[in-house]
């Protein structure tokens, strides 16, 4: 595994988390409450905590299928677990839906609120109405560059831009030409931001492709199309995990040499760097940007603490091949990779 540079105004999280005993969330939860009751032990072991029962929501724009959303949520329900808090989770890849969603948490009257904020112009208005209602937010993964102006704790996950330099860095080193930079979800800002930045670093040329990521059968289809027209396309990198077996299939499809390339990771990604299918992705461990969220929002209830000091928390991104498959292979099985 190898850590691209990060930049200098952003606060590297450094966590150990171990003991987890995981079950992978579906699209709403309210984990804390049944650990609990079951007398599970946080993630570093010894007794649950003694602090007032806390309700947390997260609300992502997460389309349906999305494993990456999984793993998520196996780290904030950890985390709720340990610090003795009922975990809420919604989603909508709609930006307009999302934001109701964020209202519905504010009239829950919830402790705390984490946010993504990959369409910031639909939600924003609604993140800040939570914050003048004095519910603390963290927001994770996406729209860091948009947390501080709508009042947020401060930001959890990776430079998209970062992230995106450092895979074309690696497509230069591996010799490729013409890459396809495949966009599963068109006016996510995030997303945007890899494939911007996979072109300032990238020696060759780069494409975008804007497909539906939660119509996978069409998905397939437009990559496919595009690499046979297209037949100097040596690279395509996928911005999700699940959509890379997409594009594994329309290469195959296609019959195709390019080499197919992903953000995020599953243990689908690890079976495919197993069979040769991936040549490598960038992890921005997902696990932790749920659990220090959940963290974060406890700590500052009950300790009035703000994790990095209210600057970005980096979670990634670092660059795992094949050769770091076999240690990968046990966390993803059991939803923390």
């Amino acid at each position: 595994m190898r850590t691209p540079r990060t930049p200098r105004t952003a606060t590297t999280a450094a966590v150990a988390v171990a003991a987890l005993a995981l079950t992978v969330g579906g699209c709403s939860s309210s984990g804390g409450k049944s650990s609990e009751d079951k007398g599970s032990a946080p993630a570093g072991g010894g007794a649950a905590v003694t602090t007032p029962r806390l309700k947390i929501a997260m609300v992502t724009h997460s389309g349906e299928g999305d494993t990456f959303w999984d793993i998520v949520q196996s780290g904030a329900k950890q985390a709720a677990a340990k610090d003795n808090v009922d975990f809420l989770y919604s989603a909508s890849k709609e930006g307009q839906q999302q934001a109701q969603l964020v209202q519905a948490a504010i009239d829950q009257k919830v402790d705390g609120l984490i946010v993504t904020l990959a369409k910031p112009e639909a939600v924003k208005d609604v993140v800040k109405k939570a914050v003048a209602a004095g519910i603390p937010v963290v927001t994770i993964n996406s729209g860091a560059d948009f947390s501080r102006a709508v009042g947020a704790l401060g930001h959890i996950g990776q430079d998209e831009g970062v992230a995106g330099e450092a895979v074309g860095e690696e497509l230069s080193g591996r010799g490729r030409k013409k890459v396809l930079c495949v966009i599963h979800e068109q006016g996510n800002v995030s997303l945007e931001q890899r494939c911007a930045g996979v072109k300032k670093t990238f020696k060759g040329s780069v494409e975008n492709l804007n497909v539906d990521g939660t119509n996978t059968p069409a998905a397939t289809s437009s990559v496919e199309a595009k690499l046979q027209s297209a037949r100097d396309i040596d690279a395509v990198v996928t911005l999700g995990a699940p959509m890379a077996a997409a594009a594994v299939k329309a290469k195959a499809d296609a019959n195709s040499a390019a080499e197919v390339d992903t953000f995020d990771l599953n243990a689908a990604v690890v079976k495919q760097f197993k069979a040769q299918q991936i040549g490598f992705a960038v992890d921005q461990q997902p696990y932790l940007q749920g659990y220090l969220a959940v963290d974060e929002l406890w700590l500052n209830k009950t300790n009035g603490d703000v994790i990095g000091g209210g600057r970005p928390v980096l979670t990634g991104p670092a660059i795992v091949t094949a050769k770091d498959a076999p240690t990968l292979e046990k966390y993803t099985a059991r939803g923390t990779r």
